[in-house]
């Protein structure tokens, strides 16, 4: 063997290397140096000489079990090449490895293409390679298709990959899929145009794009029904969840797990090929359309919710599935080629690839000098244990985190056991949870009536009633008994956590959690960042916040954060609207049909009016006298109406029925409302109430971006997504602004600011971006 140029991996692959006289003049350990992925370095290596690849690699501070585990695996490929910039080729014996690398998911944009097109070139060129191996550096086999580059030239740059799979499948060698990590979308679609598939034990295998308001568009839909038929095909796409390694090969959708030494296992899986010819390898394109009942694709159907965020790309999908089950191989690939490109370009896909995007966006913390230390975060305490409370004891035992939960009576701990106890039953009577998984959530909470029991916990989280004077008092006996250097947190919505930290001697260690409800379903946790709250709790509870399943934003303190700030004018719009001359109803049809998860009105009643209403009696000095101020809600409460709790909000309800319906003693008292007011009542169309309703949230979402109270629009879209029920198929509202136009949304936010005054004046960065012909909301490069 040459000398070896390069090594990246474990130290004792290298010693192996030297004990078989191999010189190794460099080597890249793969643990404590950070972000080093393999191949990434091979423009580091000169031409001509090999190079030594460990396929199995950790890098610092991540989770090993994410990586290749055959760390034993030295690939001693010679006649190493750069087919481009992201894929590299070499040989072992007589196998060829075309081995893509684009961090951080290896995804099959225009390079990868090109690349292995170029390996294969390669190897059907050379006589003594018998067979042909595409693998994945890094982390992963390949996750799907590179979606940054979708409605760009570079996703349509040839070769596409369907003329790559055609590639594969017409080879005079076998090629094989050898999986590690994921095998995800585009990555599963090229992994089924290989003659035959190998995965790693760990391994994972999907086509998740359903997810993404996408259907597969490299033949998975035509493919995969052919392998498997068409109801398992049905179920695999339309849940978008992967399947392990050992359940892929009972489905067929493998040919082997992958155990012990990488490189052995695939070379003794093409010695057991033996001689067979081209003829004989399977190719799926080739097998005939399954069978299937016409009544498996109408169940389909019927099963798509008709507001789910990707219905349309569902319902292709069912379309795709009985196409391939009717149609030859090559007119299923042109139909769902069709279906794909119809739904890559349209606005429900762009919006939630956008959302996918600022989800993952929102974890980056902006102003950090340097990476701040993560506290360990072993054990939780809450002090409150009503229905937040138990509701967040939920969420950390969910993550199988114990928990102990403080109430200052009994009775109270007894509701919130009684609360949790219930939800579980819930779960568990819909088969999504064991008997003893319930069982070993339950004993992970641990209740007392003695605050002192908190004392040694990493993160203490108070989530009593929303008093600021309550709050300070907490906080203050926290201070005295919490141990040094415990992460002390609100779940206050709206209150100061500035105000909060200050009665403490610790401020640096406060910072505000605010779940929402219920917190054991909430995806959303706003992490609200005080002004003396050190990089190293917000750091910590942001990863914390993913360990325990949540999707966290990170925020500035002000009146109600984010979410809540943006839902006041939202709420002003509401109630002018009703005294203008809309009713309940259609204001919560209006906005239902523009695809909120639920009406204003019936979320109010839901949720408790008390709760608002107390806020706006807090707020009430502070309101400017000459401004317009609706009085509806606080009338409504006046009467004792506080929603679904007292039988009566906005709506009536019925013998415990949670059905709202219509009543003429809320009619009424709109119509006084209006009256007192001087307001003549009007006809209202559904179009302007969704208008209103949706400017007030972005021309409110634009001042906080430019207050910094928001670390960028996109982080807004993601609070309203997973928080306020804003349809993710118009990917937020501040993603919304956008598709309309930042200009037109400027136009008409000062139409209404001349129509209906102060209210309406446009916020400065709205103005400035409209001014300068943005189309984002950020300022053009000067």
């Amino acid at each position: 063997m040459s000398n070896v140029c390069l090594h990246v991996g474990n130290i004792n692959s290298v010693r192996t290397l030297v004990e078989e006289g191999v010189r190794v003049a460099e080597f890249l350990p793969d643990d404590p140096v950070e972000d080093v992925e393999p191949i990434a370095v091979l423009a580091r290596v000169p031409s001509g000489l090999t190079f030594i690849l460990g396929l199995g690699f950790t890098r610092h501070g991540k989770n090993t079990e994410q990586y290749m585990t055959t760390t034993s695996l030295i690939s001693r490929l010679d006649n190493a090449k750069s087919c481009s910039t992201t894929v590299s080729y070499g040989c072992l014996g007589e196998l060829a490895f075309i081995i893509m690398d684009s961090p951080p998911v290896n995804g099959l944009g225009d390079t990868i293409r090109a690349g292995i097109w170029a390996g294969l070139d390669l190897a059907e060129s050379d006589a003594g390679v018998a067979a042909i191996v595409i693998c994945g550096a890094g982390k992963m086999f390949c996750g799907g298709a590179d979606i940054r580059q979708f409605n760009t030239p570079r996703a349509t740059a040839r070769p596409m990959l369907r003329e790559v799979i055609k590639r594969i499948e017409q080879s005079g060698k076998p090629v094989i899929a050898a999986i590690h990590g994921m095998a995800l979308g585009g990555g599963l679609e090229l992994a089924l145009g290989c003659h035959y598939r190998l995965a790693e034990a760990g391994a994972k295998l999907g086509l998740p794009e359903v997810n993404l308001g996408l259907i597969p568009g490299g033949g998975g839909t035509q493919r995969l029904t052919r392998l498997v038929g068409a109801e398992m095909a049905l179920s695999l796409i339309i849940q978008g969840k992967p399947v392990g390694a050992a359940q892929a090969v009972k489905l067929g959708l493998a040919d082997g797990v992958i155990e012990g030494d990488f490189y052995s296992a695939i070379a003794a899986f093409v010695q057991a090929l033996g001689q067979r010819t081209v003829l004989n390898h399977p190719i799926i394109a080739d097998m005939p359309p399954p069978a299937a009942s016409i009544a498996v694709f109408e169940a389909a159907s019927k099963g798509v919710h008709p507001k789910a965020r990707n219905a349309k790309a569902l319902h292709a999908v069912i379309d795709c599935i009985q196409q391939a089950t009717r149609l030859p191989t090559d007119a299923g690939l042109d139909y769902e080629r069709r279906r794909f490109d119809e739904l890559v370009a349209g606005p429900e896909s762009k919006s939630l690839r956008h959302v996918f995007f600022a989800e993952r966006e929102a974890l980056k913390i902006s102003g950090l000098s340097s990476q701040p230390d993560i506290r360990t975060i072993k054990s939780v305490g809450i002090v409150g244990a009503g229905t937040m409370g138990a509701g967040i004891a939920m969420a950390y035992a969910n993550a199988g985190m114990p928990v102990i939960l403080f109430d200052r009576d009994a009775a109270s701990i007894e509701r919130g056991l009684a609360t949790i106890k219930h939800n579980y039953q819930i779960t568990a009577s819909k088969g999504k949870l064991s008997q003893e998984a319930m069982a070993e959530r339950l004993a992970s909470i641990v209740t007392t009536l003695d605050i002192s029991a908190l004392s040694e916990a990493d993160l203490v989280i108070e989530a009593v009633f929303e008093d600021m004077a309550v709050k300070k008092a907490v906080f203050e006996q926290l201070d005295q008994l919490c141990k040094a250097g415990a992460i002390l947190a609100t779940n206050t919505s709206r209150l100061s956590i500035d105000e909060i930290a200050l009665v403490t001697k610790r401020p640096q260690d406060v910072i505000g959690l605010h779940f929402f409800s219920p917190a054991n379903v909430m995806k959303l946790l706003e992490i609200v960042r005080g002004e003396l709250t050190s990089p190293s709790v917000i750091a910590s509870c942001m990863k914390m916040a993913q360990s325990i399943g949540k999707t966290p934003v990170l925020v500035g303190v002000c009146e109600g954060f984010v979410g809540n700030r943006m839902l006041a004018p939202y709420w002003r719009e509401v109630g002018f609207l009703l005294e203008e001359g809309a009713t309940p109803a259609q204001i919560d049809a209006a906005l239902t049909r523009f695809g909120m998860a639920m009406g204003p009105l019936t979320m109010a009643d839901l949720a408790g009016l008390d709760i608002n209403w107390a806020t706006r009696k807090r707020l009430a000095p502070t309101r400017p006298a000459d401004l317009r101020y609706s009085k509806v809600a606080d009338r409504i409460c006046e009467l004792g109406r506080f929603g679904q709790k007292t039988g009566a909000g906005y709506y009536r309800y019925e013998n415990g029925s949670r059905t709202p319906i219509p009543d003429s003693v809320v009619d009424d008292l709109i119509v006084q409302c209006a009256h007192e007011a001087g307001i003549e009542r009007r006809l209202i169309s559904d179009e302007e109430i969704v208008e209103r309703c949706m400017l007030a949230l972005v021309n409110e979402g634009a001042s906080i971006i430019e207050e910094g109270i928001a670390q960028r629009a996109s982080d807004v879209d993601v609070v309203y997504v997973n928080g306020y029920g804003f349809p993710a198929w118009r990917g937020g509202p501040m993603f919304y602004a956008e598709t309309l136009g930042i200009a037109a949304v400027h136009e008409r936010v000062q139409a209404l600011y001349d129509l209906h005054g102060k209210h309406w004046e446009p916020a400065p960065l709205l103005k400035r971006l409209a001014q300068a012909g943005a189309s984002e909301w950020r300022l053009p490069a000067a």
